[in-house]
């Protein structure tokens, strides 16, 4: 059933070409929002990445992408003037999905790798982090919301957890949940909820960048009492209830989507 019928309504995926950013995209697509993905491939990786968008495509939305920079002001600034050109006063998003992975994985100390320094940390949580702000605010002024809005970020458990090569990351996503938090509470005024969920250890292409991973994805089934890793769907199928009306009075929240892994 696609219950988001009216066909002004968007969702603007950042890192919507593979991992969660794209269940989402497929996700909400399926259920009747027209989906613009904001991503960063290489030409490599392009056939692939269309055949994806394809399918987006046949669920009869709109569609648009921009393969560009999302952490460049001048890249965000042309996106939202050409969401504009398009959208006219009619068409509005609905939801901001902040799903982009870029920073730095390193060691504190370490004799044979190059370890973390402060510039590390700045990229990362600029990038990670920050980031959500810099969106948030440019569609605000750009009166590109809708009246009833959501913005959904992705944490994970290494926002309280110490896990080696993860410190700036892990800083990051701190950063990303008190951003979170701070819009839920300053832009509910004007109709905006903000809600960051914290996914499960889920087997991406972000999550194989981690030195150690695969004691990462052991333990992770060892200890989840559904005895299985986090698949991306799950946490489109959490997005998706977030942007439903019967979610607009949840907004602030940091919600595990993790079939209980937090738990232990």
């Amino acid at each position: 059933m696609k219950e988001f019928k009216s066909k002004n309504e968007w969702a603007l995926i950042l890192g919507g070409s593979s991992g969660l950013g794209l269940a989402t995209a497929k996700k909400l697509a399926k259920h009747g929002l027209n989906i613009c993905i904001v991503h960063r491939n290489s030409r490599m990786q392009e056939d692939d990445i269309l055949k994806e968008f394809m399918a987006i495509k046949k669920e009869g939305v709109q569609f648009i992408s921009f393969n560009t920079d999302a952490f460049k002001a001048e890249k965000r600034e042309k996106v939202i003037i050409e969401l504009k050109a398009l959208f006219q006063t009619k068409q509005k998003i609905r939801i901001l999905v902040h799903s982009v992975a870029k920073g730095n994985l390193k060691p504190m100390v370490s004799d044979e790798r190059q370890e973390l320094k402060q510039d590390d940390f700045l990229l990362t949580i600029n990038a990670m982090g920050i980031s959500l702000y810099d969106w948030t605010k440019a569609l605000f002024e750009a009166n590109l919301f809708a009246e009833d809005s959501r913005i959904i970020s992705f944490t994970s458990e290494g926002n309280t957890k110490a896990w080696k090569n993860y410190a700036a990351v892990s800083a990051a996503k701190v950063t990303l949940e008190a951003i979170t938090r701070n819009i839920a509470l300053e832009f509910a005024p004007f109709g905006i909820k903000a809600n960051c969920i914290q996914a499960g250890v889920t087997d991406t292409a972000s999550l194989r960048m981690i030195p150690g991973s695969e004691t990462i994805i052991e333990h992770s089934l060892k200890r989840n009492p559904n005895k299985r890793l986090t698949l991306p769907e799950d946490v489109a199928n959490a997005v998706y209830l977030l942007s439903k009306d019967e979610a607009a009075w949840i907004t602030g929240a940091i919600i595990p989507v993790d079939g209980g892994e937090h738990l232990s």
